[in-house]
């Protein structure tokens, strides 16, 4: 449907309507007085006339219509359920159901895509979370936000759980918004992250409004590979970052996939972008501590010798977390003693103590970032003395394991970052 609507910038303003004069200034005490006598309004400025108080004023029916609506809802066999979903509360248990599919997880051992690791943990959670409503702009193939069981909205009240939304990102993402201030149901759609581009300004309304939706964003690198630069995201990482009151999560294997799902569920007043990759993940083994240390954000995967000085702290996320690992053992055969740091969501970590922080990221030791994107923001990081291996330029087309050697993401160009960073 297609509504036609003649409007006037500033009607009823005698000198300024059609123009932007009425627009972005005060009109003025004069113009005020002149809309007064062009309307005919005769009362006092903030003075609401009675008959309009009157007309407008629904407290007596609407305190009626509470009390029948309450009562109605204290009969229904689900009342309790339907309140939890409306006040956007977890189910009873939840940590303790969530605790066990990370041990599970964990002990699974997967090397696989983070996007297929959405997947599953999407499966899993559905199962304790029937509010979840997912979607995607016409890619639910690529970035797998269907899961075992969905059931696509036809039309309404056909008990289906997940939308299409056609090649649409921004709207995709401003009905969410919508869906999130209606209350009941957790919204997720999915896309690539390149296209976060064309949502980027509903994104940044929902940050603004402190609400919770979640955004699936998938083919994080230049691991795309063929699909060549204008699909490879370099920038969008760092861009998203900057973005107040926006948790970013980049997770390295299928375990940190799981608990980013979970900390975006939990979150009350914030949204979410999970950043998965196109390409498997390999594993990383952790004991019970460093499992549970994941949903803060930052944490110390591999930890260094200990009965040597700590002397270099590698940081990581999604992709090029193996790297670093890897990374570590050389430099260990050099009998250099390094650390790596696993950083799936730099807001997180700024949300933790600094006691934390200090104990991760200890003051004065030298530190090397590696990510497939933009190195601007590991500064923060690294200071201007440590090293970040990245990408400063649009990507290519070429294989995936070609372009990271084209553009230095290797276990190699960690070592070299590492060694001279030490050398200063």
């Amino acid at each position: 449907m297609l509504i036609c609507a003649r409007t006037q910038i500033g009607r009823g303003s005698p000198n300024k309507a059609g123009g932007h004069d009425v627009h972005g200034a005060p009109l003025g005490a004069a113009e005020v007085q002149a809309v007064r006598e062009a309307l005919d309004w005769p009362h006092a400025p903030f003075v609401v006339p009675e008959a309009a108080r009157q007309a407008l004023d629904a407290r007596e029916r609407g305190a009626a219509d509470q009390r029948g609506w309450e009562a109605m809802l204290a009969r229904h066999p689900q009342a309790a359920e339907f309140q939890r979903r409306v006040l956007g509360e977890l189910p009873a248990g939840f940590d303790e159901q969530a605790a066990a599919l990370v041990a599970a997880a964990a002990a699974k051992a997967e090397t696989i895509a983070s996007r297929k690791a959405s997947q599953n943990s999407l499966t899993a959670l559905t199962g304790l979370l029937p509010e979840l409503l997912g979607g995607s702009a016409d890619l639910a193939p690529s970035n797998l936000t269907q899961w075992q069981g969905h059931r696509p909205v036809m039309k309404a009240r056909d008990g289906g759980n997940y939308l299409h939304y056609g090649v649409r990102e921004f709207a995709m993402v401003a009905i969410q918004t919508g869906i999130t201030l209606h209350g009941g149901l957790k919204p997720f759609a999915g896309t690539f992250l390149m296209f976060s581009e064309y949502a980027r300004n509903a994104i940044r309304m929902a940050a603004l409004m402190r609400i919770n939706p979640i955004y699936v964003f998938t083919h994080d690198s230049i691991g795309l590979g063929e699909d060549g630069p204008t699909h490879q995201p370099v920038e969008q990482l760092a861009t998203l970052r900057l973005m107040p009151n926006l948790d970013v999560w980049r997770p390295g294997d299928a375990v940190e996939t799981l608990v980013a799902w979970q900390t975006a569920v939990r979150h009350r007043h914030t949204p979410t972008c999970l950043i998965l990759s196109r390409q498997s993940l390999a594993h990383q083994a952790r004991d019970a501590d460093t499992l549970a240390a994941i949903e803060r954000g930052g944490y110390v995967l591999v930890k260094e010798a200990a009965e040597r000085p700590l002397q270099l702290v590698l940081i990581a996320t999604g992709s090029e977390l193996s790297l670093a690992v890897e990374a570590q053992k050389t430099l260990a055969e050099r009998g250099i003693n390094a650390r790596v740091v696993s950083m799936p969501s730099c807001f997180s970590f700024e949300l933790q103590d600094a006691a934390w922080r200090r104990a991760v990221l200890p003051p004065g030791v030298p530190r090397v970032a590696v990510e497939a994107g933009v190195t601007a923001g590991w500064r923060q990081y690294v200071g201007l003395e440590g090293g970040v291996v990245g990408i400063n330029s649009f990507g290519e087309s070429a294989p995936a394991a070609a372009l990271a050697r084209h553009f230095g993401l290797t276990v190699q160009a960690v070592v070299d970052a590492g060694l001279s960073c030490l050398a200063g």
